[in-house]
């Protein structure tokens, strides 16, 4: 009798403790309300959300598990010197097109020799401008505040025709926008013939804030490019949400610049028919994965930058929906971070990383690596490491964070190596490849 009690006893005090551990669930200490994951795995940001009242819209959505890369690898640092890089590409034979923002382009050879600037683009004059020589006549360039020389991207034929692509904030009566030209590299490496601009993002606007720009070879050839929304509230935000304004967009051309028949908007009357996607705020990231589907990342309000899956014609939401605030702290007008026919980012985070550069991985160096995204960190002065489930973030590792300093654009080799350049005046040109 006495052991039926005493189990009747043990029996009620569990269901007792199992109530209150249903009621009083273990709060996490570093980590806010908007910040939780559906496990119970440790994430890798555990710093005080800018709005932690905020909620994910599904589990996972920001601070993912933190996860270790098994792999050990080796940075070596292949060239310095280098003027505020924007954009590495490497190109087949080993050696990499470096843009600087000042205006510069140049080639870096595999051993580290910096080249003089390519002919066809070189810096003149004063007041932060820029003007090509040679054939093509390319107009100015506005290297100030954000803008500058950005991207580069080679043509999917490059071994055969040369041609590259840039991405730049040029100089316009009135102010300045964000516009895309191409150019075929001299036999020699010396400099770019045949330079002509294909595409100008408008309206031009006199500020030198969220030029973008990312560009980006689909498998279909054709040419996606990157928009930010200009920054200012109250004249620039709202065209984010316009179909008659290249701002706050991804867009989608042939290489020649023309408008490819398939593109969403053609058939709509006041639209841009360049548009792909809008509702974006300012993406300096934008890659293609495994599967031929573009991704991007971009700086989003203090606490609300994001990992987006683009889908033709979709909407991303940015002014009318956002993770964060504002940069002044006040909350972000209608304050909301969802609303039906509006997509959600994939991921958030919140503090900011500060994102610029983007590499999905697919090479054979790092097998364990392979299908993940790469993301360079600007203020937070990291390498971005994703893995991806799913369409899900699963797992999040922050890398390099030892070296302190800006990140701003990485991208795998055709060695799998990847290589990355550091932002600031003595730039840098990083390897990542195993640890021997």
């Amino acid at each position: 009798m006495k052991k039926i009690k005493l189990l009747f006893m043990l029996t009620a005090l569990l269901a007792a403790v199992s109530t209150a551990c249903a009621q009083n669930p273990r709060k996490e200490e570093k980590t806010p309300p908007a910040a939780q994951t559906s496990s119970s795995c440790a994430p890798v940001e555990t710093k005080t959300a800018n709005a932690p009242e905020q909620k994910p819209a599904f589990p996972g959505q920001t601070r993912a598990c933190g996860v270790k890369s098994e792999t050990a690898f080796e940075v070596t640092v292949l060239a310095k010197g280098l003027d505020r890089p924007w954009a590495v590409e490497p190109l087949p034979d080993g050696r990499f097109l470096i843009t600087e923002k000042s205006g510069q382009m140049r080639i870096v050879t595999a051993k580290g020799e910096v080249s003089e600037p390519l002919g066809g683009l070189l810096p003149v004059g004063q007041g932060g401008t820029t003007e090509a020589s040679g054939q093509g006549g390319l107009p100015p360039i506005s290297a100030r505040g954000q803008g500058g020389l950005l991207d580069v991207a080679l043509s999917p034929n490059f071994e055969k025709d040369r041609t590259i692509f840039w991405s730049f904030s040029e100089q316009r009566e009135g102010g300045s926008g964000t516009s895309v030209a191409r150019g075929v590299l001299s036999a020699d490496g010396k400099k770019l013939e045949q330079v002509r601009v294909i595409f100008r993002a408008l309206p031009t606007y006199n500020n030198g804030l969220h030029f973008g720009s990312r560009l980006a070879f689909g498998p279909d050839g054709k040419l996606y490019v990157t928009f930010g929304d200009r920054f200012d509230k109250a004249t620039m935000r709202p065209l984010a949400q316009s179909l008659g304004s290249h701002n706050g967009k991804v867009i989608r051309i042939n290489p020649d610049g023309t408008v490819p028949d398939d593109n969403p908007f053609v058939k709509q009357q006041g639209a841009l028919a360049e548009i792909w996607t809008l509702g974006h705020r300012n993406i300096q990231s934008a890659t293609f994965d495994d599967q031929g589907r573009l991704w991007t990342v971009e700086h989003g309000a203090r606490g609300g930058d994001e990992l987006n899956l683009i889908e033709k014609g979709k909407n991303y939401g940015w002014a009318i929906i956002s993770y964060g605030e504002e940069y002044s702290g006040e909350p972000i007008p209608g304050n909301i971070t969802a609303k039906e026919g509006l997509e959600q980012p994939v991921y958030y985070w919140d503090p900011v990383i500060a994102p610029s550069g983007m590499e999905f991985y697919t090479g054979s160096a790092f097998p364990g690596w392979r299908g993940n995204i790469f993301i360079g960190g600007l203020v937070s002065e990291k390498l971005v490491r994703l893995v991806i489930k799913d369409n899900r973030v699963v797992g999040e590792e922050h890398l390099l964070t030892e070296r302190g300093q800006r990140i701003r654009d990485v991208r795998q080799g055709p060695d799998g190596a990847l290589y990355i350049v550091t932002d600031q005046s003595n730039g840098e040109l990083w390897k990542i490849t195993p640890k021997r």
